[in-house]
């Protein structure tokens, strides 16, 4: 029955749970009911249209991912089932109900004795936490208080990267107010974010600028986020062997996306700043938040409009596959997640301060690490989607997820359980 009700609340999708928590924060928060609404509803309709402008871009990069596949004839022995199926096994799962609740007292607790400034609001992907609970209670034959402990270590963690982040998000991404504790973006920032600090630091590569503003500045209207979504794309259709005039639509729709996901967040902002100058003002009269910088946690989502993001995981969709073939010890074939890199990316192209080369690189091995890592738990992960009673794809006898096996904070909650 308790799942029944997570899972309903969950469906609800974050269109219609962020203006109810939105409007019910304002109000605690001392506005009235007519502004916290209005603001909660603005930022519903904010998020309508980043998730439809994000399921335009996912769904083309998934369809051009499939035909690359096809084309180039690559077969590897463990599928990438993508970040919806690792969802689906994790709410199968039945320490997930109680997760959320769970998931909630932590931050709250985390928020009194002043160990994080992040107010996570975003519900839906406290799934990252249930996963790692649910990974735990499998690999321990069912032990709940130990999948519970690591559920609240992955998200202790991830709210502490968020906090760490918090800056870049304010200073390059432009919101205040802001952070993006969502699970798959913190665990690849985490080791991602050092890389980028290490390759600005080598001869010829630092010094190549190639962040938006930049391009633009060099080749003109080629180099504005419009015409560069427009030429990957085009690139994108041509290596996938699209026809002509498929090739030309997959053009314009990334030029769309580019443009369009931008004006989506403005949207948001638009709702959301009044009810974060609400919260820290009446903070800042207690003690609770005097001296503090709280921050509103969010779907990394947000930041993913960025053109410098859109780019770099434009350009790592192949890079990936080329690297799954390459790399030694790899057996991962990625498919399902590498319409989703642009969250993985999104804290390294902040680091990297727009840098699309520096992102890039970055990336490369972000994603061949996770490569590496959904490689070494794939018999786990198979076990895990068998218990679930998950519909294995045709022909595959084996499993795994680039964002459940290949996040690096889920993959070292394994390895340290897996000794319980």
């Amino acid at each position: 029955m308790v799942l029944e009700v997570v899972q309903f609340i969950l469906g609800l999708g974050p269109t219609v749970m962020l203006p109810i928590v939105i409007t019910i924060i304002g109000m605690c928060f001392g506005q009235g009911f007519k502004k916290a609404f209005q603001s909660g509803i603005t930022i519903g309709v904010g998020f309508v249209g980043i998730n439809l402008v994000i399921g335009l871009l996912t769904s083309n990069l998934g369809d051009a991912t499939h035909q690359m596949v096809e084309r180039y004839g690559l077969a590897l022995n463990i599928i990438d089932v993508g970040w919806p199926a690792a969802a689906a096994m994790t709410w199968a799962s039945p320490i997930a109900a109680i997760m959320i609740p769970i998931s909630m007292l932590v931050n709250i607790a985390m928020l009194m004795t002043k160990t994080t400034n992040v107010v996570d609001i975003d519900i839906w992907n406290y799934w990252h936490f249930a996963a790692a609970s649910a990974t735990v209670l499998v690999l321990t034959g069912g032990n709940w208080i130990l999948a519970i402990i690591a559920g609240v270590v992955y998200e202790i963690a991830v709210l502490k990267i968020a906090d760490w982040t918090a800056p870049m998000v304010r200073d390059y991404f432009g919101m205040e107010g802001l952070s993006f504790p969502t699970g798959s973006t913190c665990a690849q920032g985490l080791i991602g974010i050092p890389i980028v600090k290490v390759i600005s630091k080598i001869p010829v590569i630092k010094d190549l600028k190639a962040d938006p503003d930049a391009i633009q500045k060099r080749f003109g209207i080629f180099g504005e986020p419009l015409m560069m979504g427009l030429i990957l794309g085009l690139l994108l259709g041509a290596l996938a062997g699209y026809p002509l005039a498929k090739i030309l639509q997959i053009g314009v729709i990334m030029a769309g996306v580019m443009f369009l996901m931008p004006r989506m967040v403005k949207i948001l902002m638009e709702g959301l700043i009044p009810v974060s100058e609400s919260v820290k003002a009446y903070l800042q009269k207690k003690d609770f938040g005097k001296d503090r910088e709280l921050t509103i946690g969010l779907d990394a989502a947000v930041a993913v409009g960025h053109p410098a993001v859109i780019a770099t995981a434009l350009v790592l969709v192949p890079c990936t596959l080329f690297l799954s073939v390459v790399i030694p010890g790899n057996n991962v074939l990625p498919f399902g997640d590498l319409a989703t890199i642009c969250f993985y990316v999104a804290f390294i192209v902040g680091a990297a301060r727009g840098n699309i080369v520096h992102s890039v690189l970055a990336g490369m091995i972000v994603m061949g690490l996770a490569l590496l890592m959904a490689t070494n738990i794939a018999e786990f992960h198979t076990s895990m989607a068998i218990d679930a009673q998950f519909q294995m794809p045709a022909n595959t006898t084996m499993i795994s997820s680039l964002d459940l096996g290949g996040n690096f904070l889920n993959w070292a909650v394994i390895k340290v359980f897996q000794f319980f």
